[in-house]
């Protein structure tokens, strides 16, 4: 990553500025780990906050919209874990949960890490991949706090694993078990501004954009996976790479593309 790219210039700062020693290594520390840069005196921007309860990646010119962290055991997810509709879930329908008692899941563009969460609950191991080192930090961070969780830390650091890298070249070049399933979420560009945009995404969308090169995930996705590769697209959106899937599950809002491997 060149030194003057965007990802670059997000600090990380510590929450309350005049934070104990303890608290301002632990920042440094996620800083090195992510290659960032850790800072003091910071009034605006987007910024990763390390405060003593978690990492969260705030807007601090805009007060009014809320902060984004990982956070595996919030009343959201629980309340979907628990009422989701488990295996009748579409996106368990789409990987092949159906009959099976454990499969593995390579989801390749992981972000909030939200989607493979709900397969770990449903009892696959997912594997992973997000390029962005901020978004990396998160999950990383909601990861270690998982594992002290009275409802998580039993099950899930056993079925949740994140690598930091291009997911085009880690498919190309996996040395982990191969997977069942491969599964992909690419960002889309949204046409318009809209208030049902999620906080998350507003701000996901400014610090990553689109992903501009998401045709290319498909190929190495299809060479790696053992049963079927899965997409996650608009409902209006084109398909992968032109690429015609042999199953489409509609939604309201959004598809699931199956391309099933022979």
């Amino acid at each position: 990553m060149p030194d003057n790219h965007p990802v670059k210039c997000i600090p990380v700062i510590t929450v309350p500025k005049d934070a104990s020693q303890g608290l301002i290594d632990r920042a440094k520390n996620t800083a090195q780990q992510w290659r960032l840069a850790f800072a003091e005196n910071v009034s605006q921007g987007l910024v990763l906050m390390q405060s003593e309860a978690h990492l969260a990646l705030k807007q601090l010119n805009e007060p009014k919209v809320g902060e984004v962290l990982v956070d595996f055991a919030s009343d959201a997810l629980t309340f979907r874990r628990l009422h989701g509709g488990g295996k009748k879930e579409a996106i368990a329908k789409a990987v092949g949960l159906k009959g099976q008692t454990e499969l593995s899941v390579l989801d390749a563009t992981a972000g909030l890490g939200r989607d493979a969460f709900v397969l770990a609950s449903l009892g696959c191991c997912v594997d992973m991949i997000e390029r962005s080192p901020v978004v990396s930090a998160l999950l990383a961070d909601g990861l270690m706090r998982a594992q002290h969780s009275d409802s998580l830390a039993s099950w899930l650091p056993n079925r949740m694993v994140l690598h930091h890298g291009i997911a085009v070249d880690l498919m190309g070049n996996w040395s982990h078990s191969v997977p069942d399933v491969v599964y992909l979420d690419p960002m889309f560009p949204h046409r318009k501004k809209s208030a049902a945009v999620k906080k998350e995404m507003r701000l996901f969308q400014q610090l990553l954009g689109p992903d501009e090169d998401a045709n290319a995930l498909l190929a190495p996705a299809l060479a790696l996976a053992k049963k079927r590769v899965v997409v996650k697209r608009p409902a209006g959106a084109p398909f992968l790479a032109g690429q015609k899937p042999q199953i489409e599950m509609q939604g309201k809002a959004n598809r699931f593309d199956v391309y099933l491997i022979n």
